[in-house]
């Protein structure tokens, strides 16, 4: 019957002893991180352009399959 109980204390502890990534500091919105936002955006634009050039690709190769002009 201990046993349950001494796990039980073991997990809770375990959890307010553990800080989260996310939560460890609180942003400031007045000094963005310009590192960041300038990976955000280029990784956006990266996976945009991306999907054109695929879709072109895509839309090319339906053309020549269904002899389309």
């Amino acid at each position: 019957m201990w046993a349950p109980r001494a796990l039980l204390r073991s997990s809770a502890l375990g959890t307010v002893l553990t800080r989260s990534v996310f939560t460890a500091r609180k942003p400031e919105y007045t000094n963005p991180n310009w590192i960041r936002v300038g990976l955000a955006f280029g990784s956006t634009i990266a996976l945009w352009t991306l999907l054109f050039k695929q879709h072109d690709q895509d839309v090319q190769a339906y053309k020549t399959h269904h002899d389309i002009k």
